[in-house]
C-alpha cells in the first residue's frame, strides 16, 4: 500500500483485507516480557508496575503522556553487551537511539563508549562527563565547527563518510597542531532485510564511501598520506532492526578484503573493524531478536574466519548497538481520550500523546504492542487503532493490535519497546509538548528530562 497515493499523505482510515492483523491474545492481561523491559509486572489490583513504581503513581506525579525508563534493565543490557564481546572489543552506545546526561552517566559508569552524530549530541557528552577519547563522532556532513570542537575536545575518533571530509578533518587537526584517529565509512553493498530508510549499506544512500570502483581503497590511500590524520580501521553499517547475521558476513568479508587489499599496497594492516549496529528488537510478540553473547559469537567467528583466510591478523572489533540497549527498557504511558467504534472495521482509541512523541509508526509502518495497564479486565478483545490527537489521519501509535471491550476514557494504556528513537525523534507538532522521560528504580522515580512547557514552546518564539 502506497502511502503516496494522496498529496496530503496516507489515505484516511484505510480497510485492510482480513487476517493482516494476529489473532486476539487468550489472555489480554499477560505482559509478553519479550517486548516489555525486565521490571515490569502486573500486581494482584490488576495495575501495572516498573521498578516497584506503579503507573498510576508515576501518572499521578509526572503526567501523560511520559515516556517510562527502566533505568536497572538499562544498566543490565549495557553489561550484558559488554561481557558478550570481551575486553578485546568496543561497545559504542549509539546516542541517537536517546541521548540525556544521565544517560551517559549510566554509560559512563558501566565502562561503555558513545557514538554521537551532531554537535549538540557531542556537547551532552562532553557536558556530563563521558572521557572523550571514548566517544566517537559520526555524520555525513559534519560541519567544520563540529570537528574543530571533537578535535579539540580530544574525541577518540571521527569516522569520515566522504572524500571531502578526508580534507576537512586532517586540515583542522594540522591547523590545531594534532594527530587525529579516524576511521572511514564503507558502503559494501549488502542489502540489509529492513525498511528502506533504515537500511544504509547498498548504494545508492548518502552514507560512506562505496567499495565499489575502487572508491574506499582511494580514501584509504589519501587517508594513509596525511600526517594529521591516523588511519586506525574500516567502519560498515547495513542497516537497523536487523535480526539475521547473514547480511554482517557478507560485510565483513568485503570489509576483510578492503583490509587485505590495504596491507598488500601499503603495507599497513589497520588494527580495528567497526561493524556498527542495527541488531533489532522485539516490537511485538512475533519478533524474536537475538541475545548479546549469540551475536557477540557469530560477529566474533565471521571477523576470524574471514582474516585467517585472508592472512590477517584479526583486528579489534567495535559494535554499535543503540536501539539494542535503549529500545525494549521503556514504555509509553498514554491516557485514554476518546474511543469511537466503526462497526464492522475496528475500534478507534485516541490518546493524549501521537506522532509527537512516536513517528516511526507513520514514518516507517512501524509495528508496536499495546496493553491496559491501570487495571486488569475480563471483558472480550475488540480490535483496536490506537491514534493520537493530532490534526492527521495519518497519527497512528498502534495500527492494530486488541484491547478489551470494556476500556473507557482515563484508562492507561502503555505502549512498550518506545526507548529508541520516540523521545529522539519527537516533535512540537500542532504546538504539542514534548513529554518528560521518568528513569524509575528500585521504587523511586525522577524527571531525567522534564516535560516541556508552554514557557519553553514561546520562549523561541521571539515575535
Amino acid at each position: 500500500m502506497s502511502r503516496s497515493a494522496h498529496p496530503a499523505g496516507p489515505r484516511h482510515a484505510d480497510v485492510l483485507p482480513e487476517g493482516h492483523y494476529a489473532a486476539p491474545p487468550a489472555d489480554l492481561n499477560v505482559l509478553d516480557e519479550r517486548v516489555w523491559s525486565r521490571t515490569v509486572s502486573r500486581g494482584a489490583n490488576g495495575v501495572v508496575s516498573v521498578g516497584g513504581v506503579d503507573v498510576k503513581q508515576l501518572a499521578r506525579e509526572h503526567g501523560t503522556p511520559a515516556y517510562v525508563l527502566d533505568e536497572s534493565d538499562f544498566r543490565a543490557r549495557c553489561r550484558a553487551w559488554k561481557q558478550a564481546f570481551g575486553p578485546d572489543a568496543d561497545v559504542f552506545y549509539a546516542g541517537k537511539a536517546f541521548l540525556s546526561r544521565a544517560v551517559v552517566r549510566w554509560l559512563d559508569e558501566e565502562g561503555l563508549h558513545l557514538d554521537v552524530c551532531s554537535e549538540g549530541e557531542l556537547a551532552t557528552a562532553l557536558s556530563a562527563g563521558m572521557p572523550a577519547e571514548r566517544i566517537a563522532l559520526h555524520g555525513n556532513n559534519k560541519s567544520a565547527r563540529e570537528i574543530e570542537r571533537a578535535v579539540r575536545a580530544g574525541v577518540g575518533r571521527i569516522v569520515l563518510d566522504s572524500f571531502h571530509e578526508i580534507v576537512r578533518v586532517a586540515g583542522i587537526a594540522e591547523r590545531l597542531g594534532t594527530r587525529q584517529r579516524v576511521q572511514i565509512r564503507v558502503t559494501v553493498g549488502v542489502e540489509a532485510h529492513t525498511h528502506e530508510f533504515i537500511a544504509t549499506a547498498h548504494e545508492d544512500q548518502k552514507f560512506g564511501i562505496a567499495l565499489a570502483d575502487g572508491q574506499a581503497a582511494e580514501a584509504v590511500r589519501r587517508a594513509l598520506k596525511l600526517d594529521s590524520l591516523e588511519l586506525i580501521g574500516i567502519h560498515s553499517h547495513i542497516g537497523s532492526q536487523i535480526f539475521d547475521t547473514s547480511g554482517f558476513e557478507v560485510a565483513a568479508h568485503r570489509v576483510v578484503g578492503l583490509l587485505r587489499e590495504i596491507r598488500d599496497e601499503h603495507g599497513v594492516e589497520l588494527p580495528e573493524i567497526d561493524l556498527g549496529g542495527g541488531l533489532g528488537i522485539a516490537y511485538t510478540p512475533d519478533d524474536d531478536p537475538r541475545e548479546p553473547d549469540r551475536i557477540a559469537v557469530a560477529l566474533n567467528d565471521i571477523v576470524t574466519r574471514e582474516c585467517e583466510a585472508a592472512g590477517l591478523a584479526v583486528p579489534r572489533i567495535s559494535v554499535e548497538p543503540g536501539r539494542a540497549i535503549v529500545g525494549p527498557t521503556a514504555f509509553t504511558l498514554y491516557e485514554v481520550g476518546t474511543i469511537k467504534p466503526l462497526k464492522g472495521l475496528r475500534t478507534y482509541v485516541s490518546v493524549d500523546g501521537g506522532m509527537s512523541d512516536n513517528i516511526r509508526t507513520a514514518l516507517y509502518d512501524a509495528r508496536y504492542s499495546v496493553s491496559l495497564v491501570s487495571r486488569s479486565s475480563t471483558a472480550p478483545p475488540m480490535l483496536s487503532r490506537v491514534v493520537g490527537k493530532h490534526c492527521e489521519s495519518g497519527d497512528i501509535v498502534v495500527r492494530d493490535a486488541f484491547l478489551p471491550e470494556d476500556l473507557a476514557p482515563g484508562d492507561l494504556i502503555a505502549v512498550p519497546a518506545t526507548g529508541a528513537y520516540c523521545r529522539s525523534m519527537a516533535s512540537n507538532y500542532n504546538h504539542a509538548l514534548r513529554p518528560p522521560v521518568v528513569a524509575v528504580n528500585d521504587g523511586a522515580s525522577r524527571e531525567i528530562v522534564r516535560r516541556e512547557t508552554e514557557e519553553d514552546l514561546l520562549r523561541l518564539d521571539i515575535g
